[in-house]
């Protein structure tokens, strides 16, 4: 087990030892949230590096990740418990031919034993290596009923089970929540956490995000890469690629063997870096020979 870094510094480099580059104010928030034992919650648009996060720290920490992916109609039988129906109906019969007392049967069979366990009830267990990493990722897609139930783990760590009664955590775990505001999530959720709203990169995080994580991209491929993308996220555009876009075209485009943009390479793979058909189509084309022109003359300005 690796122990928590001791300051800001330090944890900048633990998310750099697992090739996450953040900024100092992003590695304050985590700091703070190892330290304080609170929830992080992160928002931000789909692709900026939320859920990495999580799993960056499970990697760095080396902590079990227990990962909840939340979606509509999310239950506690789902994302909590349930108890195993088919095991204890052959328990009950089993106990009613030996003619077992009914108070005893009904002790057994609300056991342990019989317990399924789902992620949010196993990150309340103890772990040899540590309190595990709780990921629930993208809560803004589930309802508001099931956020309500959450209220209860995120104050003292604790889940209430009527058949066996409160079942809480000896250490919490390290909670990571992450959503891409889809709809705004309760207050008196977001009360419980310490809040950071992950942007998109700068060019120049951005061009070290690729360095790291498709380091057989040349430099000049990687800036003209990293320029394009950042044009793009100022346009008016129905999705705009995050950074698992930028990397995603970054390999494909080293898998075609291409050494320097040009407007055929990016049409060709638009819909790598694009998801929607309304924005390859406002791109494809004298758009895209436009923007490529712009950052070609940009970098040839800077000498680079």
């Amino acid at each position: 087990m690796t122990s928590l870094p001791v300051t800001v510094t330090d944890t900048l480099a633990l998310l750099g030892s697992a090739d996450y580059i953040a900024d100092r104010s992003l590695a304050t928030a985590v700091h703070l949230a190892l330290h304080l034992k609170r929830p992080l919650f992160l928002e931000g648009e789909a692709g900026v590096g939320k859920t990495e996060i999580a799993k960056v720290l499970a990697t760095a920490l080396q902590r079990r990740l227990i990962r909840l992916q939340c979606y509509e109609g999310l239950d506690v039988a789902s994302a909590v418990y349930e108890w195993d129906y088919a095991r204890q109906m052959i328990e009950i019969r089993l106990a009613e031919a030996a003619e077992e007392d009914r108070s005893e049967i009904e002790g057994t069979i609300f056991s342990d034993r019989f317990l399924i366990k789902r992620p949010l009830l196993q990150a309340l267990e103890p772990e040899i290596e540590g309190p595990p990493v709780l990921l629930i990722d993208e809560l803004d897609r589930t309802d508001e009923p099931f956020e309500a139930y959450l209220l209860e783990l995120l104050s003292d760590f604790q889940v209430t089970i009527p058949e066996i009664g409160t079942v809480r955590a000896d250490q919490p775990p390290i909670v990571v929540i992450t959503s891409n505001r889809t709809r705004e999530i309760h207050d008196a959720l977001k009360r419980r956490c310490f809040y950071y709203w992950v942007d998109y990169p700068t060019a120049a995080r951005e061009l070290e995000i690729l360095k790291r994580k498709a380091p057989g991209a040349s430099e000049s491929l990687s800036r003209e890469v990293v320029g394009f993308v950042q044009k793009l996220r100022g346009l008016d555009l129905f999705k705009l690629p995050g950074i698992a876009e930028t990397i995603d075209w970054t390999d494909a485009l080293m898998q075609l063997d291409v050494l320097e943009l040009t407007p055929h390479a990016i049409n060709d793979t638009l819909g790598v870096l694009l998801k929607y058909q309304d924005d390859i189509a406002k791109l494809h084309g004298s758009e895209a020979a436009r923007l490529l022109e712009q950052v070609k003359s940009e970098i040839a300005a800077t000498g680079r």
